[in-house]
């Protein structure tokens, strides 16, 4: 065997793993990060506004163990709903329970509420606590999907239950993928910081 033919093979492996590094370059490089984007700068008015500026703690918004990372989640209702897909090349800047907290506490803030941290709080101050149940792109066929949230919202006053709602929002997504999940669970979000804050205004806190 010549010397020529024995280049042959080695040549196809080098390129071989040229191509595959490229892959896994283009892979690392396609990571794509996602969040709720800026606050909205419309000011919430509750319908039923208090007569003095609500103090409020509000604790970190709790949910299952899949939103507790910065995984992106999105479900094939119609195909079967009961399994739960990752976007492999697309994540949450931060975790869904954190993003989630944050902008609750920026809409309330922006109804003139006084929003308190655990630390912060008097004796007395209500306490909001949020749990949620679902938070996914969601596709309830293959040529539609909707960023979806479920939760259940408590009032805590010196321990007590004052009030316990759930809520559910569901916003069309604009494309059906990361990008599309991403800007509808972010149009839920507010929604969902908008509809507590005008129960919370309903419940008359100021004299429990």
């Amino acid at each position: 065997m010549n010397r020529q033919s024995l280049r042959i093979p080695a040549v196809i492996a080098l390129a071989c793993s040229l191509f595959l590094a490229g892959c896994a370059s283009k892979e690392r490089t396609s990571n794509t990060v996602y969040d709720f984007g800026a606050p909205s700068l419309r000011p919430f008015t509750p319908a039923t506004p208090p007569a003095s500026p609500l103090a409020i703690v509000v604790m970190d918004v709790t949910g299952p163990g899949g939103l507790d990372t910065e995984r992106m989640f999105y479900r094939l209702d119609y195909a079967d709903a009961q399994q739960a897909r990752t976007y492999a090349s697309s994540r949450w800047s931060a975790t869904p329970v954190n993003l989630f907290t944050t902008r609750i506490k920026t809409r309330l803030s922006q109804a003139h509420m006084k929003v308190l941290s655990a630390t912060d709080a008097a004796t007395g101050v209500p306490i909001l606590r949020i749990e949620l149940d679902d938070f996914v792109h969601a596709f309830p066929s293959a040529d539609r999907s909707e960023g979806r949230i479920m939760l259940r919202a408590s009032v805590f006053t010196e321990h007590r239950l004052v009030d316990q709602r759930s809520f559910e929002r569901s916003t069309p997504a604009s494309s059906h993928d990361a990008a599309g999940g991403a800007a509808a669970l972010a149009a839920s979000t507010d929604g969902l910081a908008d509809d507590i804050g005008g129960w919370l205004a309903t419940l008359n806190l100021q004299g429990k």
